[in-house]
């Protein structure tokens, strides 16, 4: 393996570029496990294991974030605890990512039973938090983790380039399950398709009406459009951080660039962010109550700091209020 390239400086602008997307990213996934929490008719299955992947990425968040307001400028205890919180959580995010994955692919595909998926849900944690703890304490103890120089980076401590079997722990605690979830998460999301769209083409055939096919079809295109984004927007995030670190085992200058520093901390920064845009804010169930609960927060905060009026005015109110809080739930979607 070639000697390490110069290391790379991190512009001031270029750390502000990562730092708002770690606040995103950090705020995004903390929006994901708000809704989980608010509203337990929401918490399916699925949804279960998206909160699981935000509690990772919230924790990767903050471990880079951290790593990149310090700049590290060489090795220190710091900065071995950033990198293996940071390792173990991205590492984590990947599996649970996968994991998200292969549920569905069972129960739609494979229609898995619940006892059976309940067994699935365990195997999940036992994979998606034990593989990634068992890695970064034996990196720790081998002392793999630390200062890398921003070459793989943009900012945080990561393996440690000095290291002589630098680039094997770079497949181990990363680049390994990276790789591999850009080509399983594509094959299984195809398979998932493929599979809503043979089952939509047999239901049309019994289905007549053109009213109720036409629902049908707009419905499958939208789950469609969601599925095909997910392995997408995994792989647009996340293929900077691919190209650096392949740019970093030639030993090129072209890992210094500016345009790759910045697309990979915002790629390993933004995917809490862009787990929210996908299943909160593009999910009608979700942002539909959302904006319901701050539609209510901001009626409620002027009639409470509202000075008191005539006797009939605060009941007319209370009566205006009561009634627009009936209509809430009706509105709200099942689905």
């Amino acid at each position: 393996m070639p000697s390490p390239a110069p290391p790379t400086e991190l512009l001031p602008s270029e750390r502000a570029v990562v730092l708002l997307s770690c606040v995103l990213s950090a705020l995004g996934s903390g929006l994901l496990v708000a809704t989980h929490a608010l509203w337990p008719d929401l918490r399916t299955r699925a949804r279960r294991l998206l909160l699981f992947l935000s509690l990772a990425d919230l924790l990767s968040a903050a471990s880079y974030f951290y790593g990149v307001l310090q700049d590290f400028a060489g090795p220190s205890w710091d900065c071995v605890l950033q990198g293996a919180l940071s390792t173990f959580a991205n590492t984590s995010s990947f599996f649970w990512t996968v994991a998200i994955a292969l549920y569905l692919y069972l129960s739609i595909v494979r229609a898995a039973r619940e006892p059976r998926a309940g067994r699935l849900l365990w195997a999940f944690h036992v994979v998606s938090w034990g593989v990634p703890l068992v890695i970064t304490v034996a990196a720790v103890a081998l002392k793999k983790i630390g200062y890398d120089a921003s070459d793989v980076s943009v900012g945080w401590c990561w393996i440690d380039l000095e290291a002589e079997d630098r680039l094997l722990w770079m497949l181990l605690t990363g680049k390994l399950w990276e790789m591999l979830a850009y080509v399983t998460l594509p094959v299984l999301y195809f398979l998932i398709r493929k599979h809503i769209n043979r089952a939509h083409e047999a239901l049309s055939e019994y289905r007549p009406i053109l009213s109720e096919a036409h629902r049908l079809q707009r419905h499958a295109s939208v789950a469609d459009k969601k599925l095909i984004f997910i392995p997408l927007i995994f792989i647009c995030l996340r293929v900077w951080s691919t190209v650096r670190f392949v740019l970093t085992l030639c030993g090129s200058p072209a890992v210094r660039s500016p345009v790759l520093v910045v697309l990979h901390g915002i790629g390993n920064t933004f995917q809490g962010g862009a787990n929210c845009i996908m299943f909160v804010l593009c999910t009608q169930a979700v942002r539909t109550r959302l904006f319901s609960l701050c539609c209510c927060g901001c009626l409620s905060q002027p009639s409470a700091e509202s000075p008191a009026g005539p006797p009939k005015a605060p009941a007319s109110s209370k009566t205006g209020e009561s009634q627009g809080s009936r209509h809430t739930p009706d509105e709200l979607p099942s689905t």
